[in-house]
C-alpha cells in the first residue's frame, strides 16, 4: 500500500523542531507546543484566537510561538500543519473538526475558506505548465480523463465539455468494466488527465502508474507537489483544496477545470460556435430545457 512519506517526513520534522526548542519558549509557548504535539490534527484548523483560548493563552503569544519555530507567522505554520494532516484523516475525524466552526456562521464560514483556496491558487498556479496541457490534449490521439470518489464529479464535467469540442475524449470510471480494461489502448500518442484531492483514490494513482508504463503523458490537476498523483505526473496543476469542514472544498479545483475547457474552447472557437449553435437547435427542438 502506498504511503505518503513526504508527509509523514513533515510531520516528523515538524515535531522534531518544536520538541528542540520547548526547552527555550515561554510558559505559554510550552502550553501551545503541547497541545500541537498532542492533537495536531485539530490544531491545523484552529485559527490562532482559538488555539490560544484553547490552551489558555493569548492570540499573540500564538502569533509568537509560530515565529519561534521558524515560521513567518501562524497561517504558515497552520498551512504546513494541514499539509501534514489532511491525507490521514478519516471523515469521522473531519466531522469531528467541523465542530471548530461556528455554527452560527456556517455560511459566510465556509464561502470564505473557498475564497483564500481560489486566492491561494490564483498566486501559486504555474501558467506555463498551463499552456503545455493545453498543448498536450491538441497534440493526443485519445484523452483519458479520471478522478474517482469525491473528484468524480470534477472529471466527469472536464470530460463532458471537452467531448463536445473533440472527438477523442474517453472518461474513465468504475463500473461495469475494469479501469485498465478502459485503458487498454493507451500508449505514448495517448495522455491521461487524473484528477485527485485527499483522500486519494487508491485506483487513481494505479490508473496512472499503468499509463506511465504504457508511455502515456500523465497529466493531473491536484493539491501538492507532494500528493501521489503529481508524483506519477509529466505534468501538474496545483489547486488549492484545503477543507473548511468534513466536505473537501473543490471550488478552486473546478475553477482550474472551467480555465482549461475555455482555453481548449478558444483554440476552436469557430467549431465550438457551430456545435453550440447546432445543440441549441437541437434542446429547442425536444424541449430540454424550460
Amino acid at each position: 500500500m502506498w504511503r505518503n512519506t513526504h508527509m509523514e517526513g513533515n510531520r516528523d520534522d515538524l515535531m522534531r523542531i518544536i520538541q528542540s526548542r520547548y526547552s527555550r519558549m515561554s510558559k505559554g509557548q510550552k502550553r501551545i507546543a503541547e497541545f500541537i504535539l498532542k492533537h495536531y490534527d485539530k490544531a491545523a484548523f484552529m485559527t490562532a484566537s482559538k488555539l490560544g483560548a484553547s490552551v489558555g493563552v493569548s492570540e499573540s503569544t500564538v502569533v509568537r510561538f509560530a515565529d519561534e519555530i521558524g515560521y513567518k507567522g501562524y497561517p504558515e505554520l497552520q498551512k504546513s500543519l494541514q499539509d501534514i494532516v489532511k491525507v490521514k484523516l478519516t471523515t469521522v475525524q473531519r466531522l469531528e473538526l467541523s465542530n471548530l466552526i461556528s455554527t452560527d456562521h456556517v455560511l459566510k464560514g465556509v464561502l470564505k475558506a473557498d475564497m483564500e483556496n481560489i486566492r491561494a491558487t490564483l498566486e501559486k498556479i504555474n501558467e506555463k505548465t498551463f499552456e503545455d496541457i493545453i498543448n498536450a490534449i491538441f497534440e493526443a490521439r485519445t484523452i483519458y480523463i479520471i478522478g474517482l470518489r469525491s473528484s468524480n464529479t470534477l472529471a466527469e464535467f472536464l470530460a463532458f465539455y471537452l467531448n463536445l469540442f473533440l472527438d477523442n475524449v474517453r472518461s474513465v470510471h468504475q463500473g461495469y468494466s475494469d479501469i485498465f480494461e478502459q485503458m487498454i489502448k493507451i500508449n505514448e500518442k495517448d495522455i491521461v488527465i487524473g484528477i485527485g484531492f485527499p483522500r486519494y483514490s487508491q485506483k487513481t494513482i494505479e490508473a496512472l502508474e499503468f499509463a506511465k508504463e504504457r508511455g502515456a503523458k500523465v497529466c493531473v490537476i491536484t493539491d501538492s507537489l507532494l500528493s501521489p498523483l503529481a508524483a506519477r505526473a509529466d505534468l501538474s496543476l496545483i489547486a488549492q483544496s484545503n477543507m473548511a469542514s468534513f466536505v473537501d472544498s473543490l471550488v478552486a479545483p473546478l475553477s482550474v477545470i472551467n480555465a482549461v475547457i475555455v482555453a481548449v474552447g478558444m483554440k476552436k472557437k469557430e467549431q465550438v460556435g457551430e456545435i453550440l449553435g447546432t445543440l441549441e437547435e437541437i434542446w429547442k427542438k425536444h424541449d430540454v430545457f424550460n
